[in-house]
């Protein structure tokens, strides 16, 4: 392409060449034609003038506030690589080879950008809450100060179930009551034995 910075008629001939093979395979109106030869004209001479190095890509354009705002509802969070909604963007992104970082950064995102909906976040937590996640340290922290205190006998779960008030002689004697009778093939509720 060197040559065609130093020689003008390169450059006419190969627009020639390359307009001919665009008209003779895609169709197009004669008040085009013009335009399309200037625009490959001065392509090529871009091309030769930078040392035939093709212009580099543009970035992608910045995220508007107003932008981000709709991108991210109650639930789902619309990516800006493809437009389409997603519960949580961490495994699209890794599909498309981007850290949560780098496309706060592509995009001209916040840092504290979410990367899950917030519906998703909170249907995790009671999932979380109702599997007693996170619990144990906590029982595990009580305990201990409740054995220092002295009363451990107060704070521990009762050694036997106390009969009700106004109890009747079976329950005295040691039989037990209907509601405590063991089931078929079970185990006995209430007591230990």
């Amino acid at each position: 392409m060197d040559d065609s910075s130093k020689h003008p008629d390169r450059i006419v001939t190969l627009t020639a060449d390359i307009i001919s093979a665009y008209v003779s395979s895609n169709h197009i109106q004669s008040a085009e034609l013009p335009k399309l030869i200037a625009d490959v004209f001065n392509a090529l001479r871009e091309m030769a003038i930078s040392g035939g190095k093709p212009a580099a890509d543009p970035a992608p354009p910045k995220a508007t506030p107003a932008e981000i705002r709709r991108s991210v509802t109650h639930d789902f969070l619309i990516s800006f690589e493809d437009g389409k909604s997603y519960k949580t963007l961490r495994r699209h992104l890794t599909l498309r080879g981007l850290t949560p970082e780098a496309y706060r950064q592509k995009w001209g995102l916040p840092h504290d950008y979410p990367m899950t909906s917030a519906s998703y976040s909170e249907q995790r937590s009671e999932l979380a809450r109702a599997l007693g996640l996170g619990q144990q340290r906590r029982r595990s922290l009580v305990r201990p100060a409740a054995v220092e205190g002295g009363d451990a006998a107060e704070t521990g779960p009762p050694d036997r179930v106390e009969a009700p008030a106004g109890g009747e002689a079976a329950d005295a004697v040691g039989e037990a009551s209907p509601a405590e009778k063991p089931r078929r093939g079970g185990r006995r509720l209430g007591r230990e034995g």
